[in-house]
């Protein structure tokens, strides 16, 4: 046999894959990469004679090991490889071509169904957790993720052929899911935590639902997908709520399912609050927050651990934003746990270790997105009131969301982007907070020790030759294009002054022509 390979490499010479990239020219050019990547050309088309027994498993764990290597790569994701793959694996029935296929055939399409119809179905018709199991169901999960990742257009056939409830099953399965009501799922404390297997499968599941999904939030389902989603919805709380049997698959659990909940319309989460009160459950005005609260810990762990901030952080932030908006109850409970009425404001609003401190740091991020994301939760709690959020966050952490809605000037929000209406605003201020209220410095949020007065002393003459001083200074700053003195225009923007000048001599020019045609008339 290892004759025949010798054999076969010699006879092909001539790499099917060439790396495009001038920064691996170097790594490319070593002999030793050369003879890896030969290697696994070799090893893909030896498959395509389908070798059987012991000499097919060499053949494949050669080929696991040099996928470990990213600069062997290129042979190992041709669609000859990939499907050569999928058809040794069960995954796919498809004829292997011989060449890499061309633009106008799509063998993936092949791949997709053949996973809806039967790999998956097992999934109705086996016993659930099996001794026998041997993992091909999250490999299959695995590259059907890789898929629909991969390629847009799977993902729109995956939804058409059933995925969403296909999906939702191998969920159900996957966290031993039992139903109480249409919408309710029996939480068992005395259930057995959720072994690592069946947590890796759910959460490959999660990830396929998202790719599908994702599209459908900004959309008004149809009956019947609405029923889907809010059947989904219901297993998705159902994941916030359980156990894994480690602490870590239970954080990846809950992460993907906060994902997933972020996809779906905002309409279908309604199942998230009108589940029972039990004797334990965590409530606002009658509505159930359990759900809420488990999002709410879950964001607050991964808070402190720090790591992964946007990846774990941005789709929580959004999705309690959203439900904020959309529902009265969910924000009030909200505001209860993050902005407590203000009693002391002796620190900075970024300084400590509560919710409000972490999320008010995380206003001044690096990351744009991730910054607006925590920015507007904190907005949306105090119902678009600047004068409320400067209160809790301090003017200078909050300038950056109220720049980019043109509330610089401390105005009320016109409207909001979903068109919430909030209700009227009532003073919300404690009495400790009352009595240092006008010693809080509103830049930092904090109170402040009083400063002497610079100009103590000082003429009128000498305050005026000061101010003129001054003036000169930012004159001279001004001119050497070290700063850009800036204003507000009607609209609460951040513009050069300079044309707002131009913006008032244009505005008087106007009025003078109308009064002189008012006059000729």
């Amino acid at each position: 046999r290892g004759n025949e390979i010798v054999n076969l490499f010699r006879k092909n010479k001539v790499r099917d894959y060439m790396s495009d990239s001038d920064s691996d020219y170097e790594e490319s050019s070593n002999p030793d990469v050369i003879l890896r990547q030969a290697l696994a050309t070799v090893l893909i088309r030896f498959l395509q004679t389908e070798p059987q027994g012991r000499v097919l498993k060499a053949c494949l764990r050669s080929i696991r090991i040099l996928s470990r290597d990213k600069k062997v790569l290129g042979p190992l994701i041709t669609d000859r490889a990939l499907l050569t793959l999928a058809y040794l694996g069960g995954i796919s029935n498809a004829p292997v071509p011989k060449e890499d296929t061309d633009g106008d055939s799509d063998p993936y399409n092949d791949i997709i169904e053949a996973i809806s119809e039967s790999k998956l179905d097992r999934a109705d018709e086996d016993d659930h957790g099996s001794e026998e199991d041997d993992g091909s169901g999250f490999y299959t999960l695995r590259f059907m993720f890789l898929l629909t990742a991969l390629r847009p257009e799977l993902r729109a056939q995956l939804k058409q052929e059933g995925g969403v409830p296909l999906l939702t099953t191998v969920l159900e399965k996957s966290l031993s899911v039992q139903w109480k009501e249409q919408y309710e799922v029996v939480l068992d404390p005395t259930a057995p935590r959720i072994s690592v297997e069946d947590s890796q499968q759910a959460q490959e599941a999660l990830k396929i639902l998202f790719n599908i999904t994702h599209s459908t939030h900004t959309q008004e389902p149809e009956e019947e997908d609405a029923s889907l989603y809010r059947h989904l919805a219901a297993v998705l709380c159902h994941c916030l709520m359980v156990s894994c049997e480690e602490e870590e698959a239970t954080d990846e659990l809950k992460g993907h399912a906060a994902n997933m909940l972020s996809a779906l319309p905002l309409s279908c989460l309604d199942v998230l609050v009108s589940v029972p009160l039990g004797p334990d459950s965590h409530q606002m005005n009658g509505a159930n927050m359990d759900c809420v609260h488990n999002l709410l810990i879950y964001m607050e762990r991964k808070l402190e651990q720090g790591e992964k901030v946007k990846e774990r952080l941005t789709p929580v932030l959004n999705l309690l934003t959203e439900c904020s908006r959309g529902h009265r109850d969910t924000r009030h409970y909200l505001r209860q746990q993050i902005l407590p009425p203000l009693r002391d404001a002796s620190t900075k609003p970024e300084e400590g270790s509560t919710m409000r401190n972490r999320l008010v740091r995380l206003m001044t991020h690096l990351d744009t997105e991730l910054k607006h994301c925590a920015a507007d939760l904190l907005f949306v709690l105090c119902k678009e009131n600047v004068r409320r959020f400067v209160k809790y966050t301090g003017y200078g952490n909050a300038a950056g969301l109220l720049a980019t809605r043109g509330l610089l000037g401390g105005q009320r929000s016109k409207a909001t982007s979903s068109g919430t209406q909030y209700s009227s605003d009532s003073d919300s201020d404690t009495e400790e907070y009352r009595q240092i209220k006008d010693r809080v410095n509103p830049v930092t949020g904090q109170v402040e020790e009083e400063q002497p007065d610079p100009m103590e002393g000082m003429t009128e003459e000498e305050k005026e030759e000061e101010a003129h001083r001054l003036i000169s200074l930012f004159n001279k700053l001004s001119k050497d294009n070290v700063i850009q003195p800036m204003g507000l225009d009607e609209e609460g923007q951040l513009v050069p002054l300079s044309e707002l000048r131009d913006l008032s001599v244009e505005e008087r020019k106007s009025e003078e022509e109308h009064d002189d045609l008012e006059n000729v008339e």
